[in-house]
């Protein structure tokens, strides 16, 4: 599967699309309000950036505890509750005098019951489409987060201005509900990836099992740590430009959608394997300059070239699926958005920190500076061959084996390790 056309023809795909697409528009309208709320309240580079990202925080605790859910539930049933409780946060978070304790604590629920979310979604993918699609239909859902980033951004930031930050928080809460509709009547019921009931035990059993991969953990490290640290770059752009930050959030949205785009799309697999590591550089290095404390439209524009190295996570997020059985995509799709969403929350929290001590500018360029030398640490253990050895499929530990579970309908339960 290499074209558009060949994805949106996939049964289900569209409305897949169209329900992910509509909860990053709220996503991202509620995030900008609460932000910019918080400031407003507060003047706290490091409260604002903790109430755009601080709810990653929280799916260390759901990564740990409920992540055995993401192939345990029937995806449908989950993905349409988990926008119907966001929605009914972003509502509370809009009502008048809610003290910041409280709005920050539902920040903490919402992180922790979501956190299975991605492994539910992005599992669901992995059954709509084929598994050579995988990776075209994850780049066109990236593309469309980038592309309602930059409408959300820029639209968040008019509604802020024309009916305030908690009218926009209401705005996003009914964009919530849409998708939750559209998942609801657009998707097949489908059972479960893997027979159990979701337990603590499981998710400690079965994180332990990808965990103990070395080519696993080296994919989700660079998955989570880099990435997560550049975040907390994004999460200084209210304090660094209070008047232009939707700006800035959209020319980051822009940037990510022309990675995915030719990463996605265009990018043979011979020369994937040779883009993953200038990506990942790419990805923070650009942010360095904000040392000098450049102008708007130079930030601008380090924002948007910074950006485009995003696309690297669809290069690891494919190797790691190749790593990874069927059985247990889930799950290891939902551990690696929940390890990449709480380390977002901690680079926010860095960036915050460090901001909170010098400035903004400072605190991005400090952040940016780790995740480059976090790559580079990183480097030598993703130059293994990716997950063949002259066509044989390769165990997580690197080995050859014979063959993989094929792809049904109705997963085989998981085996007991």
């Amino acid at each position: 599967m290499r074209t558009y056309r060949e994805l949106f023809r996939t049964p289900e795909f569209t409305p897949f699309f169209a329900a992910a697409s509509v909860q990053t528009a709220a996503q991202t309208a509620t995030g900008l309000a609460l932000g910019t709320l918080v400031y407003a309240r507060t003047g706290s580079p490091l409260l604002s950036a903790l109430a755009m990202f601080g709810p990653s925080l929280a799916q260390v605790a759901g990564a740990l505890t409920l992540l055995s859910a993401a192939d345990r539930l029937p995806p449908r049933a989950a993905l349409t509750a988990l926008a119907l409780l966001s929605a009914g946060a972003a509502c509370v978070q809009a009502v008048p005098g809610l003290p910041l304790r409280a709005a920050f604590a539902v920040l903490l629920v919402m992180g922790v019951a979501a956190s299975p979310g991605g492994g539910v979604r992005y599992g669901l993918l992995n059954e709509i489409v084929p598994r050579e699609g995988f990776l075209l239909g994850r780049s066109v859902l990236n593309m469309a987060g980038g592309a309602m980033q930059i409408c959300g951004f820029a639209v968040g930031g008019a509604l802020v201005a024309v009916f305030s930050a908690r009218g926009t928080l209401l705005i996003g809460a009914a964009l919530y509900v849409g998708a939750a509709a559209v998942t609801r009547l657009g998707l097949t019921a489908r059972p479960a990836r893997a027979t159990g009931r979701p337990s603590v035990r499981e998710t400690w059993r079965t994180n332990a099992s990808l965990w103990s991969s070395t080519p696993r953990r080296y994919v989700l490290l660079a998955l989570w740590v880099p990435n997560g640290l550049v975040v907390g770059c994004e999460s200084l752009y209210v304090a660094y430009a209070p008047g232009h930050a939707g700006l800035l959030f959209a020319g980051g949205a822009l940037g990510m959608l022309a990675g995915d785009t030719l990463v996605g799309r265009f990018v043979t697999t011979r020369w994937r394997t040779r883009l993953g590591a200038p990506l990942r550089l790419l990805l923070a290095a650009p942010y360095l300059l904000f040392a000098l404390g450049p102008g708007l439209p130079l930030a601008l524009a380090v924002v948007v070239v910074a950006s485009v190295g995003f696309a690297a996570s669809l290069l690891l997020q494919e190797r790691l699926l190749a790593l990874t059985p069927q059985e247990l995509s889930g799950q290891a799709l939902g551990l690696s958005s929940s390890g990449m969403l709480a380390m977002q929350g901690v680079g926010a929290a860095v960036a915050g920190g460090i901001a909170q001590l010098t400035s903004p500018a400072t605190g991005m360029a400090a952040v940016a500076g780790l995740s480059v030398a976090v790559t580079l640490a990183l480097a030598p253990g993703l130059r293994t061959p990716a997950d063949t050895d002259g066509g044989r499929l390769l165990e997580g530990d690197g080995s050859p084996r014979a063959s993989r579970t094929p792809r049904t309908a109705h997963p085989a339960p998981e085996e007991t390790t």
